[in-house]
């Protein structure tokens, strides 16, 4: 039986997979190849750069033109800027790589006498005679590239621009570097340099960047079909549509949605059972709350100052300070954020509402022993906003300047601690639904809260609007009832609470403490001062 991979380059007689051709254009690469170019393959991890590598190298070999060879050189990773290590390491990369995908062994014929006659020039040494023995033009694809640190990603760059003038018979006719960040962004902080080395000026023979995209709607429905067609198993229009919109066609969080409900969760195994957007929301909230690998390696990121610099004024809605643009360029490589038709907003929803559960995942448990969530649970299983906003006040009035202070993001500490406490209150429960961006001067929250009302299923639906007050009380508070009238409109509800957090610590705690229900429109807002 078929599955959903979450876990390394596809195998089409395990995987459901959209074909290569569909996510990239072979004709380009093709006569990329064919005019001898040096090339770069980039996109996030987890997109399926290297699938699309691997079914290229199988496809130019078929072809009879081309002697093709991929290798991954993350194993030289751990020599770090010990040049003489990682060449050593890369060679026998090469040398395993052709005999299991070419059933050759030129390379390991070249090998030892390319490390014996010295190890830092060894990668260019065999790849020269791998060339030169050829009956055909040879091609290289180079995975995990920017895995290699300093030194060693400089000396494997310098050796292969030495060599690209003695193509196709004296070198690789073609060079692919396939890794998360086009070359052109890397600057090298490399041990032997006296100033950072930017990967422009030792690898100056690229002639192209090309990139693997996200799914289309098309084909997560394509994809999710092939299940169906499987297995009998129906995947609902709306359930199609819903993971679309949580992934936003991001390959990894495509499969690892539909894997979730279809092979872990038990209404999901039962073949006789429709996937319903329940079972899609079911299975994101799992995947947040285990950790899953992908979601935990893009929440390390956070930790990054480069990427601090980028997400902190995104949480806040503020604007961008003094950033430069690599940060941004980074974050975009990394996956993290997109250039949406506002300007810069996170890539997707999911990962929306990874960040600021990640950033505050200590906050949270910490909150265990504070927040007890029955308390704002009435009668009818509903929760009591009202109550819990007050609750919350005080908690913000007594406790803030220190749970603030442990925050990694401090600059987006208000607007987090009052999500960390909101999780907490439904989590196993509920949802929460996020909108932050660059220079929207708010965060819009939507808490959907499903319960029993008089036996029957009911969902509350609870709009929050978070604004720093930048300027004076009644400008702030103008601006905010404009604003969280839109997002009513939006989500369709009819009452909202718009929160204004005022950090000016000579303002009092009894100034900024207040409640006041007032009108926007047709709409009516309870504004909280905190």
């Amino acid at each position: 039986m078929k599955f959903f991979n979450t876990e390394g380059p596809i195998k089409p007689e395990l995987h459901y997979y959209i074909p290569v051709a569909q996510r990239i254009d072979l004709d380009e690469i093709k006569a990329l190849i064919e005019r001898q170019k040096y090339f770069v393959l980039h996109a996030p991890r987890q997109s399926g750069k290297t699938t699309a590598l691997l079914e290229i190298m199988r496809q130019l070999n078929a072809s009879g033109h081309y002697k093709c060879l991929y290798v991954n050189v993350e194993r030289a990773q751990v020599a770090r800027e010990r040049i003489e290590e990682a060449m050593d390491a890369i060679v026998k990369a090469l040398t395993h790589s052709e005999k299991i995908n070419l059933g050759e062994q030129v390379i390991a014929g070249l090998a030892h006498a390319a490390l014996d006659k010295g190890k830092l020039s060894a990668l260019h040494d065999v790849l020269a005679g791998w060339a030169e023995q050829s009956p055909l033009p040879t091609v290289l694809f180079i995975d995990e590239i920017d895995s290699l640190i300093g030194d060693t990603l400089v000396s494997v760059l310098r050796q292969l621009r030495d060599g690209y003038a003695n193509r196709p018979k004296n070198f690789p006719q073609s060079v692919i570097l396939c890794g998360v960040r086009d070359i052109r962004d890397y600057r090298i902080h490399a041990s032997r340099e006296k100033e950072p080395v930017t990967g422009g000026s030792c690898f100056n023979v690229k002639a192209k960047s090309l990139t693997v995209g996200n799914f289309s709607a098309d084909e997560v429905k394509e994809l999710y079909l092939q299940h169906t067609q499987a297995t009998g198993q129906i995947f609902t229009p709306e359930a199609i549509t819903l993971a679309y919109d949580y992934t936003r066609g991001q390959p990894w969080l495509v499969n690892a949605l539909a894997y979730e409900t279809c092979f872990e969760i038990k209404a999901g195994k039962n073949r006789q059972n429709p996937i319903t957007p329940d079972l899609i929301r079911e299975a994101k909230e799992n995947l947040i709350k285990r950790r899953v690998t992908h979601l935990d390696q893009l929440a390390d990121k956070l930790k990054e100052p480069r990427v601090r610099s980028i997400i902190a004024p995104l949480m806040q809605g503020d604007e961008m300070g003094d950033t430069v643009q690599d940060h941004i360029d980074y974050c975009i490589d990394l996956g993290l954020i997109i250039r949406g038709p506002n300007g810069l907003e996170i890539s997707n929803p999911i990962y929306r509402e990874v960040i600021p559960r990640e950033l505050t995942n200590i906050t949270q448990i910490n909150l265990e022993a504070t927040v007890d969530r029955l308390w704002y649970i009435n009668a009818d299983g509903s929760i009591a906003v009202e109550k819990l906003l007050t609750s919350f006040q005080q908690f913000f009035r007594e406790h803030s300047e220190a749970w603030i202070q442990r925050f990694l993001y401090q600059e987006a500490g208000p607007q987090l601690l009052l999500q960390a406490y909101l999780q907490r209150v439904i989590n196993g429960g509920g949802r929460i639904e996020r909108e932050y961006g660059l220079g929207r001067k708010r965060t819009d929250l939507l808490l959907v809260w499903p319960y029993d009302k008089d036996g029957n299923k009911s969902e509350q639906r609870v709009v929050f609007e978070l604004k720093i007050q930048h300027k004076g009380r009644e400008a702030t508070i103008a601006e905010g009832l404009t604003q969280i009238s839109g997002y009513l409109d939006r989500v369709g509800e009819k009452h909202g609470h718009l929160l204004i957090f005022d950090r000016d610590p000579a303002v009092a705690w009894d100034d900024k403490i207040f409640r006041e229900e007032m009108t926007a429109g047709k709409y009516a807002i309870t504004v909280w001062g905190m």
